[in-house]
């Protein structure tokens, strides 16, 4: 992602989640957080989500040395980035980056509330007179599906709710239908306090896009361009992966393929819905199809570049310019832009 990419979209905040394992002596080196200072001196607005990668291993105690380290790490950051950025988000995607004994137990808990007390003390000691950077709790995932909204969540929005320093919880519906949104926001507001906001820094019709990849690519798109009837959807994505497409080819194989162009502004609605609520803080979306989501591209991968903002990795693109617009998407973000949340931008 560059900045030529967001002064396109006319977007006023970036938002970007820091690997605790990559934080080194300075902070300021790690890729993310760099962009995001470096986005900050330009006049953008930043979220910072902490991602602390715990799904292959147990989460460590309150108050062993492995929790010590890693308050270390969390001190490097905040060091950088408190009263810099304009908000810090305490977890990534917990619920995913963890263990499920960690997430029965209590430890999940146990872990992200002494995180976001260490966050809270460290600010009040050095920031006493005010920080402009705002607490958040970190996302929630999967709140769609019933055996998900556990004691575990509950707790989650428990603490953020009797923390007065916490603001609100961030959410990230990625999720197999356009109504499947509303139960993140059944599930969360209620549990939070009425002065507090919510999140929501990813946000998809993934789960949706995958149920389509084993179908056919629709036969008007086979024929215009050449393709054999029976080709999957999947395999139309792998070969435009190896060999990109002209713009156009993209757009209609997206406005061919009724699965999506029947939510080709899922984007628009859907912001449109957290704003009604009063209650959004702020709402951030993917720019860019990143290399992992190109790798082995297959049946069974996610495909998240089917939600980016530009085609860079599908689409041909012109020498020297810009990627091409992702159809349906890039239009409806950036006329959600609103002046009031961004500030002048320098040019880069």
């Amino acid at each position: 992602m560059t900045f030529d990419e967001l002064g396109d979209l006319s977007a006023g905040w970036l938002r970007g989640f820091v690997p605790m394992p990559e934080v080194k002596a300075d902070a300021a080196e790690q890729r993310a957080v760099k962009k995001l200072l470096d986005a900050q001196r330009q006049g953008y607005r930043t979220v910072l989500s902490l991602k602390f990668p715990y799904n292959t291993r147990p989460l460590p105690r309150p108050d062993s040395p492995e929790m010590t380290a890693e308050l270390d790490r969390v001190d490097r950051v905040l060091h950088t980035v408190l009263d810099t950025v304009d908000v810090l988000a305490i977890g990534n995607e917990p619920f995913i980056e963890s263990l499920q004994p960690d997430r029965d137990s209590g430890a999940l808990n146990a872990f992200y509330e002494k995180v976001a007390a260490h966050v809270i003390a460290y600010r009040k000691k050095h920031f006493p007179k005010g920080c402009r950077t705002r607490l958040y709790m970190g996302a929630l995932n999967f709140l769609d599906q019933p055996d998900k909204r556990t004691k575990a969540t509950d707790r989650w929005l428990a603490y953020a709710r009797a923390t007065p320093e916490i603001e609100g919880a961030d959410i990230h519906p990625h999720v197999d239908g356009p109504e499947a949104v509303q139960a993140y926001l059944d599930y969360t507001l209620p549990r939070l306090r009425k002065d507090q906001k919510f999140l929501v820094t990813e946000f998809s019709l993934v789960r949706l896009w995958k149920q389509h990849l084993t179908d056919t690519v629709p036969a008007e798109y086979a024929s215009r361009y050449r393709l054999a009837p029976d080709t999957p959807v999947w395999q139309a994505i792998k070969d435009a992966l190896a060999h990109p497409v002209p713009e156009q080819q993209w757009h209609d194989f997206l406005s061919m393929s009724p699965w999506f162009e029947n939510h080709k502004h899922f984007l628009r609605n859907q912001v449109q819905k957290f704003r009604n609520t009063g209650r959004l803080a702020v709402a951030t979306y993917g720019v860019t199809q990143a290399a992992a989501m190109a790798q082995d591209f297959g049946p069974q991968k996610d495909p998240w570049l089917l939600n980016s903002l530009y085609a860079n990795r599908t689409v041909e693109r012109p020498a020297g310019g810009l990627p091409a617009h992702n159809y349906g998407f890039f239009d409806d973000f950036k006329a959600l832009q609103r002046p009031q949340d961004r500030r002048p931008v320098k040019k880069p």
